[in-house]
């Protein structure tokens, strides 16, 4: 959320904002509300000061025994008034808050301005495309032979998009996890947290996913509450409505969760297989750090998420997202994209993203500065990372002629149990 305050002093930049990310934000009724709010404040405080006064005086008068039955009357009438403003004050502030939460934040000055992803830049890449001399298959194939995926009965038991995976395929899946896991937090020095999946409405909006979102998330009706799309939902409320000291920060935080998205409006968009889907497995990167350090984190934890490609012996690219393909929240986003040689083409398996204060004043997340003010600090996070993508990516450049699979070194420790091998030609 944008301060209202700094919304009146940057009216054309939160309109460049919302044009560049093509959000539909209405800022004139906000503008209006606004005005229309301070209106009213000022007269609810006149007329208050001027009860405060008269109280006074009465009591004066009355002490000394003068007939003060006229003030009497008058603070009558002011209080009938003052309940008309407070009630419409209290309605005022209601409507600018709704307002605000359609409002997003603001893009980085570094953040390429651009209405579609064909203006994202390529930051680099790493590692180089693999070679075959055989025409290579795509994952849905190799995954059908080896027996990896039932897909037919994942949309028997609750419809497409919620995959089953079995045998190896269950625990490439279960050892990617804890691979990723283990690497962030042995590594890169994560605490891990383990958190519902069922968040209530408060905590959807502190992230920013609702009111903008709500169409995306499957929702529990009787109880109001929401299957979270992301760990970046709970993770980053743990420290909702809190003032944290300084030597608390930053506050580096890993989790692996099941993710649900309805994907509303994504029809017909790389349905095939893993590439898109209701529910998946994610392991996600939050951190919540003091504002100057909140940049130099990004780049941080960008770093991190490459580190598991790299283990992995993916080839990849960084890319920059322009403002039109930035979400809502973020103010700066990098795509970590892997090369998939059976479709020949990228595939998005992480967003690492810094949000700067914007979802710290929507959940009230402060800390105490060194001048003794509780100030909102900045919150990130970032896919650490996403499986369905990566293990596409990983069947498809680890293939083999017949139609096996290789299982990278990095990942081999984590599938050493009886019954389960490597698959090779």
């Amino acid at each position: 959320m944008l301060d209202i305050k700094f919304i009146r002093l940057n009216e054309d930049l939160v309109r460049d904002a919302i044009r560049n990310k093509n959000e539909k934000a209405d800022l004139d009724a906000l503008l209006e509300v606004d005005e229309a709010r301070r209106t009213l404040q000022f007269d609810f405080d006149t007329l208050k000061a001027r009860q405060n006064q008269v109280s006074q005086t009465i009591a004066k008068k009355k002490k000394s025994g003068e007939d003060a039955s006229e003030l009497l009357r008058e603070m009558g009438s002011v209080a009938e008034q003052n309940k008309t403003l407070n009630a419409a004050l209290s309605e005022a502030n209601a409507r600018l808050e709704s307002l605000l939460l359609w409002i997003p934040n603001i893009p980085h000055p570094s953040v390429p301005v651009g209405f579609d992803e064909s203006a994202n830049k390529v930051v680099r890449e790493w590692g180089a495309k693999p070679t075959f001399d055989f025409e290579p298959r795509d994952h849905l194939v190799i995954a059908e032979q080896n027996k990896l995926l039932d897909l037919a009965r994942g949309a028997k038991l609750s419809g497409s998009g919620f995959p089953v995976y079995t045998g190896l395929g269950a625990s490439l899946e279960r050892g990617l996890i804890n691979f990723m896991l283990n690497f962030h937090i042995r590594e890169h020095g994560y605490t891990e947290v383990v958190v519902p999946v069922l968040v209530n409405r408060k905590t959807m909006t502190g992230t920013g996913q609702l009111p903008k979102l709500e169409d995306d998330m499957y929702r529990v009706d009787q109880d109001d509450l929401f299957l979270i799309p992301t760990a970046e939902v709970p993770v980053t409320n743990l420290h909702a409505d809190e003032v944290l000291r300084p030597d608390q920060l930053p506050l580096k935080y890993v989790s692996y969760t099941p993710c649900f998205r309805r994907e509303a409006g994504s029809y017909g968009k790389d349905t095939r297989g893993l590439q898109r889907l209701h529910q998946f497995n994610k392991v996600e990167m939050v951190r919540l750090v003091k504002p100057e350090t909140s940049y130099a984190a990004l780049e941080e934890m960008l770093q991190d998420a490459e580190r598991i490609l790299q283990a992995l012996g993916l080839h990849y690219r960084v890319v920059e997202l322009c403002t039109g393909d930035l979400s809502f929240a973020a103010a700066k986003t990098y795509d970590l994209e892997v090369w998939a040689p059976g479709a020949a083409r990228y595939l998005e398996v992480s967003s690492v993203s810094n949000f700067e204060d914007f979802q710290a004043r929507r959940a009230n997340i402060r800390y105490r500065s060194e001048d003794g003010k509780p100030r909102f600090l900045h919150t990130l996070n970032g896919s650490g990372l996403a499986t369905p993508r990566l293990l596409i990516a990983l069947l498809e450049n680890y293939q083999t002629s017949a139609g096996g699979f290789m299982i990278p070194p990095a990942l081999a420790g984590y599938l050493d149990m009886p019954g389960v091998a490597p698959v090779q030609d």
